[in-house]
């Protein structure tokens, strides 16, 4: 029989136990009518902040180039509401914070997020609500964080340079998602760019080379127009960018070079001005430091720069190391496919073909389609294909102003089909040879011929008496130097890859060395302080 005492632990147990079960259903239905607001975007910014002034107390600015790596996902979905309460707790009162806070209000409303099943919003961090009667720990637990957060949510009296750069920075881009904001955001930009050339900070390096970079963004689509109207834009823009990058230069400021001069290289070759950006390049050094992003960009600048120059193997070589060096994150994905697009044409114009597998990824697959049809046409040796292909895609190749070294690519096609009709006969009329490679007259044939001939693209001769393309009898390939060379360039990539992979990991030569202490001048003695002072008492009353 139990006993009474365990009767009655029984009951309280149960009356416990319904307690927290009414207490947990009143949370869970006041849940459903009042959802907990979002603060995942505002405990990122903070987070962000935090670190940024922990590089300036700590004299680490490597630290701001993390905090900004996680600043991806709260640049592309910062809401209005976590704009407006992040400047009005960093940024005090004065000319500033009303000018953040007019540009933010010209940011469209953004909808409250869909509400869940269960009350819970949708992209909530917050699932679930403590229950009212969850003991005195849990009530505890409760408090601490919300006096954590007023105590940081308080109005901030003094500001960082670098915290109010990046906050202007987080408004800017917000404004940049909206195309119709194109006005404002060219003002915000101008007037942020105003601000950093006033701070000579190197802990503000790479904020300010980001501040160049959406200066021109937003310089290009406040101008409308389309492509031309962007590309005058950016023309009228390019005092001020040589202006930056030669400051940049004086103060050692090697984020800002690198952005800047990318960015100076970009706006000359879209004017089609190809031979000052390569006078830029031959007079300005990249830096050794900047980032694998910005060297990316510098490598295919100056492989396009190069590919324009004639220049193909040099082309070819930066642009495979461009391809290498970028990230492969789907963000990339478009600089990725032009770049491959450039390298798939400076590969016909050196006379080989690119793989299939090339054109198969599917990253690549959509985009490359037209000069897969190009890549066929140039293999086969086909000019009518070759042009018709040219016609039906010229507006793509206008587009990635591709089209200058596509209409390269008919003597490449040219070149391909005398090859083959130098393997394939040992004697052919002019005749047949203008037909095969559709050509105005067996008169062009010729001198098509004779040309290929001097310039060792075909070993044959031609019989002027007969009006004949005499092919000469095929060596063994084995018995050229193409398979050395081949080997060579192999050779030389793995070299290349292999004094990159070195370089990068090299330390200083004397970096785990012990330093020298320097010897310290053994302290005076009483009387030697004395003497001193009797010798200058006496050399003042003389």
């Amino acid at each position: 029989m139990p006993s009474e005492r365990q009767k009655k632990k029984e009951k309280e147990a149960k009356d416990t136990e319904d307690a927290e079960k009414k207490a947990k259903d009143e949370a869970e239905a006041k849940a459903k009518e009042e959802p907990p607001p979002v603060r995942g975007g505002m405990d990122d910014l903070r987070r962000i902040v935090a670190m940024i002034e922990k590089a300036i107390e700590t004299n680490q600015s490597r630290i701001i180039g993390r905090a900004l790596r996680h600043n991806g996902p709260l640049r592309h979905e910062a809401t209005k509401e976590v704009l407006t309460e992040a400047v009005g707790i960093y940024v005090p009162e004065g000319d500033t914070k009303a000018a953040l806070l007019a540009q933010i209000a010209c940011l469209p409303e953004t909808p409250p997020p869909p509400v869940a099943e269960g009350g819970a919003q949708a992209g909530s961090s917050g699932v679930a609500v403590a229950g009212a009667a969850g003991g005195e720990a849990d009530k505890m637990d409760e408090d601490a964080p919300a006096k954590e957060a007023k105590t940081l949510d308080e109005p901030r009296t003094t500001i960082l340079p670098e915290v109010e750069v990046y906050l202007s920075l987080l408004v800017l881009t917000s404004l940049l998602r909206h195309s119709e904001l194109g006005a404002q955001s060219l003002d915000a930009a101008q007037a942020l760019f105003l601000k950093v050339q006033n701070h000579n900070r190197r802990s503000l390096d790479l904020l300010r080379a980001k501040t160049f970079h959406y200066l021109s963004l937003a310089t290009e689509r406040a101008a409308g127009g389309g492509r031309a109207g962007g590309t005058q834009a950016l023309a009228a823009l390019r005092p001020t960018l040589l202006a930056a990058h030669r400051t940049a230069c004086l103060t050692h400021d090697e984020l800002g070079q690198a952005t800047l001069l990318n960015l100076l290289l970009r706006s000359l070759l879209e004017e089609d001005l190809v031979e000052q950006a390569y006078k830029l390049v031959a007079k300005t050094n990249f830096p050794e430091k900047a980032s694998n992003n910005q060297f990316c960009r510098y490598l295919y600048y100056t492989g396009r720069i190069s590919a324009l120059q004639l220049e193909y193997g040099d082309a070819y070589e930066k642009l495979k190391s461009s391809l290498r060096k970028a990230p492969q994150n789907p963000g990339v994905a478009g600089f990725r496919r032009s770049v491959q697009k450039l390298a798939v044409i400076v590969s016909l114009l050196m006379g080989e073909v690119p793989e299939r597998a090339v054109f198969n990824q599917p990253d690549y697959k959509k985009a490359l389609a037209p000069y897969l049809e190009l890549t066929v046409a140039v293999r086969e040796g086909n000019l009518s294909e070759f042009n018709k292909a040219v016609a039906a895609h010229k507006a793509v190749f206008v587009a990635d102003k591709m089209h200058s070294l596509v209409v390269r690519l008919s003597h490449s096609v040219i070149k391909t089909g005398l090859r083959r009709i130098n393997l394939s006969y040992s004697r052919i009329s002019m005749a047949d040879v203008c037909l095969k490679l559709a050509l105005e007259s067996p008169a062009s044939a010729s001198m098509v011929c004779a040309k290929a001939i001097r310039d060792g693209v075909i070993d044959a001769q031609i019989d002027h008496e007969s009006g004949c393309l005499v092919s000469k009898e095929r060596t063994n390939v084995y018995a050229t130097n193409e398979p050395q060379r081949a080997f060579h360039q192999r050779v030389e990539f793995c070299l290349t890859v292999r004094n990159e992979a070195v370089r990068a990991m090299r330390y200083p030569a004397d970096a785990f060395k012990p330093q020298p202490k320097k010897k310290e001048e053994p302290a005076k003695t009483e009387e030697e302080i004395a003497k001193e002072i009797e010798d200058e008492l006496e050399e003042g009353d003389l």
